[in-house]
C-alpha cells in the first residue's frame, strides 16, 4: 500500500481538477458517480434519511461513462391489478447489539464494490446527535452499552438494475481518450480519472418510502427477545406477545416512528394512527400495522416515491479493456478506499 502522505497529497492536487464534462443529478443505472468527493457526507446528496430539505430523491453529481448501456437494463414486471399484493414491499426488524451494528443495519442494503464499510460514505461525519436525531433516538442512549432493534416498513415503488456490463461494452469518447493516458505505474493519472469520471457507477437501485422506529434494550431483556424471536420466530408469536416485548414495559426507550423520505404529511398520520393505548398509557409502535391488512393497504397508498431504499455501486474496472490498466487502476482504487475509511 502507498504511504497515506502520498495519497493525501494527490488528493488535494488532483481535488481541483476539472473539465468540460457535462454532469447532472440524473439517477440512472451505469451512471458513475465519485463518492470520494462526499466520502462520509452522502447522506446529503441522497434521500436516504429524514431532511428539512425534502423535496429532492438524488441530486449527486453522475456521469456517463458507458455508452448503450440501455439494453441491459432490467425493470420489474408490471404485475396485473388482481393479483396485487395489500403491500408492495418489505417489513423487517433486526438486532443490533451496539450502535455500531444499528447504523450498519439501516445502511444493509447500500453497497460499494470494494469498500468494506458502504455505511461510513454516509455516516462518516455523523456526529453522536446526528445519528440519534436521524435514527429517532434520545442522543443519552446513543452508547456502546445499550442494545437496539430497528424496524422499517419499507414501500418499493420504482426498482432498476443492470443485467451486466459486458466486457465489450463502448465507452464514451471522452472516458475513452482519458483512459488511453492512464500509464500503469503513475498513482497520479488514475486519481485524475476517479476525479472526471467517477470511482462506482451505479448497478442498481430501488426508490420509494420507509417507515422505521428504533427500540433500545438493556442487555439482558434484549437477549431475552432475540432468542424468543429466534427460536420461535415473529410469525409464531401472537399480536399481544409480540407487542409487550416492544413497549414501555421491556423497552428502556422508544424512538420516534420516522419517515426516510421526512414527508410529513406521512410523519403526522404515523403519529395519529401507530398508536397504543392502555389505560392512560399512549405510546408509538410501529409493531402496530404487523399483520394489519387495513394500515397496509393505506401505506401502500401514502409512501410515494421520495427516498432511495437501496443501492448497488460498482467500480469502473469494466471500463478499462486493457487487463494490466485494469489491474492497476483497481489496486490504486482499492488503496485510496482503505485510506478514506481509515482516516474518516
Amino acid at each position: 500500500m502507498w504511504g497515506r502522505a502520498q495519497l493525501l497529497v494527490l488528493l488535494t492536487a488532483l481535488s481541483a481538477y476539472g473539465d468540460d464534462v457535462q454532469e447532472d443529478t440524473q439517477l440512472r443505472a451505469g451512471r458513475s458517480i465519485d463518492i470520494f468527493t462526499r466520502y462520509g457526507y452522502l447522506s446529503l446528496s441522497m434521500k436516504v434519511v429524514p431532511r428539512n430539505d425534502s423535496d429532492f430523491l438524488f441530486r449527486e453529481p453522475t456521469i456517463d461513462v458507458f455508452d448503450g448501456l440501455d439494453r441491459h437494463v432490467v425493470h420489474p414486471t408490471k404485475v396485473p391489478k388482481r393479483q396485487r399484493r395489500i403491500f408492495a414491499g418489505d417489513f423487517h426488524m433486526e438486532f443490533c447489539d451496539n450502535i455500531k451494528q444499528l447504523v450498519q443495519a439501516y445502511f444493509r442494503d447500500f453497497s460499494f464494490e470494494r469498500l468494506d464499510k458502504p455505511w461510513r460514505a454516509f455516516t462518516g461525519s455523523w456526529s453522536a446527535e446526528a445519528v440519534a436525531r436521524n435514527l429517532g433516538i434520545n442522543s443519552s442512549f446513543v452508547h456502546k452499552e445499550h442494545c437496539y432493534v430497528l424496524v422499517r416498513l419499507s414501500r418499493f415503488r420504482d426498482s432498476v438494475k443492470l443485467s451486466t456490463v459486458p466486457n465489450n461494452v463502448n465507452l464514451v469518447d471522452a472516458v475513452a481518450r482519458e483512459i488511453d493516458k492512464i500509464q500503469v505505474g503513475d498513482v497520479s493519472s488514475v486519481i485524475r480519472f476517479i476525479r472526471k469520471y467517477g470511482s462506482h457507477y451505479i448497478e442498481s437501485y430501488v426508490t420509494g418510502n420507509a417507515l422505521y422506529q428504533v427500540f433500545v434494550f438493556r442487555k439482558p431483556v434484549y437477549l431475552t427477545i432475540k432468542e424468543r424471536l429466534k427460536t420461535q420466530g415473529i410469525s409464531h408469536l401472537d399480536k399481544v406477545e409480540l407487542g409487550q416485548y416492544f413497549s414501555p414495559w421491556f423497552a428502556e426507550h422508544m424512538g420516534q416512528i420516522k419517515v426516510a423520505s421526512g414527508n410529513k404529511t406521512v410523519e403526522q398520520w404515523a403519529a395519529s394512527k401507530l398508536r397504543v393505548h392502555y389505560y392512560i398509557f399512549t405510546y408509538p409502535t410501529l409493531l402496530k400495522i404487523h399483520g394489519d391488512t387495513q394500515l397496509l393497504a393505506v401505506l401502500n397508498d401514502l409512501l410515494q416515491n421520495e427516498a432511495l431504499l437501496q443501492m448497488g455501486m460498482k467500480t469502473l474496472a469494466p471500463a478499462f479493456k486493457d487487463p494490466q490498466k485494469r489491474k492497476f487502476f483497481t489496486e490504486v482504487l482499492d488503496n485510496f478506499l482503505k485510506l478514506w475509511e481509515s482516516n474518516l
